[in-house]
């Protein structure tokens, strides 16, 4: 399964688990992953449990769910933790939502599929995406849309908030990210068969959201992923906007890539030297 893309993989998984699903709607629940897995030692007394990020499907008459994971992030332990306790969290939603069913069986079957994929795999810097969609009812799934940033040597994750830790910082990076998402809903607009008095309309919507999504905090931009350059330093962060964030659901996830010149007088001193410098 390697040969496939993570994000093909997770899509395989829930179309196998849907073919058996017809086949047998009244089978028992598949096994799941840890189920499967044998026991570990127990960890050192206020140490973590150690955990080996393994692909997960399960399948029966009133939810499919499928995970996929890259297999190098089991080399960064805390990262993997990270991961885990992630798709964990989105399962268990999933539950919740199929528990409240009660004894009702849903029209269609519940869905969670989620894919990780490694992003960049440095010695100073390691990021992984995570993609993938909630369905428990409705028109359409919720996306599922993350970044994780994990620093080796320092065995961390890097947050937004430790990243840039001034007002000022933030704002510089609202003012270049809303711009640019501005100029992408302009030329989405004229794209689009409608009179120039409806792209402006259109426009002056999205700005508001724009704005709303881009303001200067770090929870608007906790989602964020390295752009490396040859020399193994970040060049840029890409800046990652869940559907909803900054424009409507059929926008989906949009991306502004801010350059580490932009970025470099607000980044805290601890990070400074894993950009690359002008």
């Amino acid at each position: 399964m390697k040969s496939l893309g993570q994000g093909a993989f997770a899509a395989a998984l829930i179309v196998l688990a849907m073919a058996g699903c017809r086949r047998d709607e009244a089978q028992a629940p598949a096994t799941t992953a840890s189920d499967q897995a044998p026991a570990a030692e127990a960890p050192a007394e206020g140490a973590p449990a150690a955990v080996e990020l393994q692909d997960v499907i399960e399948t029966n008459a009133r939810y499919v769910l499928g995970i996929s994971y890259p297999p190098a992030a089991n080399k960064y332990p805390g990262l993997a933790r990270v991961l885990s306790d992630y798709a964990g969290h989105a399962k268990a939603e999933l539950l919740k939502a199929v528990d409240e069913l009660g004894n009702d069986k849903p029209t269609a079957p519940y869905e969670l599929s989620l894919a990780f994929d490694m992003a960049v795999d440095t010695p100073r810097v390691v990021a992984v995406s995570a993609e993938g969609s909630s369905y428990t009812g409705g028109a359409h799934g919720q996306p599922l849309v993350a970044r994780f940033v994990w620093l080796p040597e320092k065995e961390q994750l890097l947050t937004a908030q430790a990243l840039i830790d001034s007002p000022k910082g933030w704002q510089a990076v609202s003012d270049y990210t809303s711009d640019k998402l501005l100029e992408q809903a302009m030329v989405r607009a004229q794209g689009q068969e409608m009179t120039p008095e409806e792209q402006q309309a259109q426009v002056r919507n999205l700005s508001k959201m724009i704005d709303e999504g881009t303001a200067p905090e770090a929870a608007n931009f906790a989602q964020f992923q390295p752009v490396m350059d040859a020399a193994g330093r970040i060049a840029a962060l890409r800046f990652v906007f869940p559907p909803y964030q900054v424009g409507p659901y059929s926008d989906g996830t949009q991306t502004v890539d801010v350059p580490a010149a932009v970025l470099l007088p607000h980044v805290a001193a601890d990070y400074r030297e894993l950009f690359a410098h002008p």
